[in-house]
């Protein structure tokens, strides 16, 4: 029987791509366990440059979290606070505008919204934010609510997810965050975010957004109980709805963050696995555009690498994130436009500011 060597499994899987045929789970197996991690390097960034060309994108964003109370216990989560708790918040209408307008400035295309899942509070406070969001700021896209908060709403109005989402578009929802997928397989859910939205319910969220006319983000939350092959039935389930709807304008592969930042390296993520994960992720998703190195998770500097590694979308500016930080991210909550276009200049690649949709807003 022949020995398949490593040289010639990659140059098959090459071959593959460059024919465009569809990689199998097999081979995304194969990618994350073979030693040649510049070759696979090198065909993701073959692929990006034939979607994307020098083309890296970015956007001036604002981060705003209503609430951090959450009825969910999610085992990697450091943001939530259960009711009464010390620390626990929910904005009023006031108190969001305060927030806002102390770090507006009218470059800011776009609010991204995520939250607790707070039952304290009924399904109109969440339309309502949107709605006095819309009013004062029409022009700036409402990026709100994960896949997973739509599943809870759902639960807490007695609406359907259909319905809830009809609600939100009316009251100003432009797209939705790629957040609450975390890893799309049963066995991971179960032990660590029993309480909120299973696979199905998830991928339904997003399905019945699409149907609606909103394109999507989608996210994947690796580096903690998944195995390699779940990370891969994850991108597989997303790009089979993909292949149904064409909703998803992008894919965030996120980096566990470790509770405190005064963890060591042995409850992070390593430099290797991030870069690879991104490569992969671009090599697999055929049917995705775009795929986004979360500078807020693994640094500026690996960001830049993962321009070469597949990605050509380093996200925004955010103003002040406060999710990942609350779990041990090590970066600033923020970053100037001039600070990103470095990066990307730096990186031998063209920096493109662009809205929510990718429409090109300026070319630098």
């Amino acid at each position: 029987m022949a020995i398949i060597t490593q040289e010639a499994k990659i140059h098959d899987i090459a071959e593959k791509i460059r024919n465009g045929e569809r990689l199998s789970i097999e081979d995304g197996l194969f990618l994350y366990e073979t030693n040649d991690i510049l070759g696979v390097a090198q065909l993701a960034n073959e692929v990006n440059s034939k979607k994307n060309g020098d083309n890296v994108y970015f956007i001036e964003n604002m981060y705003i979290n209503p609430t951090n109370v959450c009825e969910a216990t999610c085992s990697f989560c450091g943001f939530k606070r259960k009711p009464g708790e010390e620390g626990a918040y929910t904005m009023n209408e006031e108190q969001l505008l305060e927030y806002v307008e102390k770090r507006w400035n009218d470059n800011i295309r776009e609010f991204h919204i995520v939250g607790g899942h707070n039952n304290e509070v009924p399904f109109d406070y969440y339309l309502d934010t949107i709605r006095v969001l819309k009013k004062h700021y029409p022009n700036a896209a409402i990026k709100a609510y994960t896949g997973a908060e739509i599943e809870f709403f759902a639960r807490i109005s007695g609406l359907s997810m259909k319905e809830v989402l009809e609600e939100l578009v009316k009251a100003g929802l432009d797209t939705m965050p790629g957040g609450g997928a975390e890893i799309l397989t049963e066995r991971y859910r179960e032990k660590m975010s029993p309480d909120k939205a299973s696979t199905d319910q998830w991928l339904e969220a997003h399905e019945i957004a699409h149907g609606l006319g909103l394109r999507t983000h989608a996210t994947m939350l690796y580096g903690s109980i998944e195995s390699k092959e779940e990370r891969l039935i994850h991108m597989d389930r997303l790009r089979k709805l993909q292949d149904q709807t064409n909703g998803f304008m992008v894919f965030i592969p996120l980096a566990m963050q470790p509770r405190t930042a005064s963890m060591g390296l042995t409850r992070r993520t390593s430099a290797f696995d991030d870069m690879r994960t991104i490569a992969i992720s671009r090599l697999m998703l055929d049917n995705f555009d775009h795929v986004k190195a979360y500078w807020i998770n693994i640094g500026v500097q690996l960001t830049q690498m993962a321009l070469t590694f597949g990605a050509d979308d380093i996200h925004g500016t955010l103003i002040e994130e406060r999710i990942s930080h609350s779990v041990g991210a090590l970066t600033s909550q923020g970053i100037t436009r001039k600070e990103l276009v470095h990066l990307i200049k730096t990186a031998n690649k063209k920096p493109v500011e662009r809205d929510t949709f990718y429409n090109i807003i300026k070319e630098y």
